[in-house]
């Protein structure tokens, strides 16, 4: 018995790395799962079936069920036809797993549009568009049967995109972007039933070995705080009921610890009253906004 027997998943970018490890994990808890990866490489180029396939075959050699989904979820046409897939093949869907992403690292002052384009596409647009239709079928079973649907989305953000990271303004930007996403999503599907986090995973992956360099080989056997497999527990328990009334939040996690995560909020306040503000009086009441916080640029903190 699992803590999600019964229950019917989606992972997308789920052929590799942490979406591999969402999967297994997923599945070995009772999930039924639709092994959804393009399977092209970190960059987004070409496509290969083999990489979900494997994944499929690993859990149903466990004894789960499973399927591949070849799609690309940045398509509209593409993510309405993989909850459909879910839908059709196991006859519900109950969980949501954005994973997939890609990186084209440029500096801002060279990077190009297609550069820019294609990561946002990916990263924003492909955890979007299948969350824009899970959320219809959701809100759908709700408007039927009047029942909650208890169901749960978990988006994919970054380190990248919470703390910013040189060379990666297109997928900062991205991840920063489902970070919002994430708390307007669980707002707007609350009274449906549907709870939605994300988490900001660290894991030695091949998308990983782009912003950390030299990274420590743990021998076999030994905890290894980098392991892809270390973000897939939270993530599950996320995904089932010991999760309930949990929304709206952002974990960071990987081997090494789990960090709950809150956005802006204001640090120094300085009222106008009746007077307009000017140039010239926001210098003089400088020291008082700023409230002696350190406004040089922090250092990248991917939270190892």
């Amino acid at each position: 018995m699992g803590i999600l027997d019964g229950k019917v998943a989606i992972v997308t970018g789920a052929g590799r790395g942490i979406g591999r490890g969402h999967a297994l994990l997923l599945a070995s808890q009772g999930a039924s799962v639709v092994v959804n990866d393009l399977g092209g490489d970190g960059r987004g180029d070409g496509a290969d079936a083999t990489p979900a396939e494997q994944v499929v075959a690993e859990i149903e050699a466990m004894g789960g069920s499973a399927v591949v989904n070849g799609g690309n979820v940045a398509n509209w046409q593409a993510a309405e036809a993989l909850v459909q897939q879910a839908v059709d093949v196991f006859g519900r869907l109950d969980i949501l797993v954005n994973n997939a992403g890609i990186l084209r690292d440029r500096m801002t002052h060279n990077m190009t549009e297609e550069e820019w384009d294609v990561v946002v596409d990916v990263v924003l647009k492909g955890s979007f568009a299948p969350s824009r239709f899970a959320a219809a079928y959701w809100r759908s079973q709700w408007k039927q049967t009047g029942q909650q649907v208890n169901a749960a989305i978990v988006n994919t953000s970054s380190a990248s995109g919470l703390y910013g990271n040189a060379g990666q303004a297109n997928y900062g930007a991205a991840k920063m972007g489902l970070a919002a996403m994430t708390i307007t999503m669980a707002r707007e599907l609350a009274s449906a039933g549907v709870r939605v986090n994300a988490i900001a995973p660290t894991a030695a992956t091949r998308l990983l070995g782009t912003v950390l360099k030299d990274l420590p080989q743990i021998p076999e056997g030994q905890h290894d705080p980098l392991s892809p497999n270390q973000i897939a527990p939270l993530v599950t328990w996320l995904c089932s009921d010991h999760a309930a009334g949990v929304t709206g939040q952002v974990f960071s996690v990987s081997g090494s610890r789990i960090q709950l995560l809150q956005g802006w909020h204001p640090v120094t306040q300085v009222d106008a009253g009746d007077e307009d503000w000017t140039i010239e009086r926001i210098e003089q009441l400088r020291d008082t906004i700023l409230g002696g916080v350190d406004t040089g640029l922090p250092e990248f903190n991917p939270q190892l």
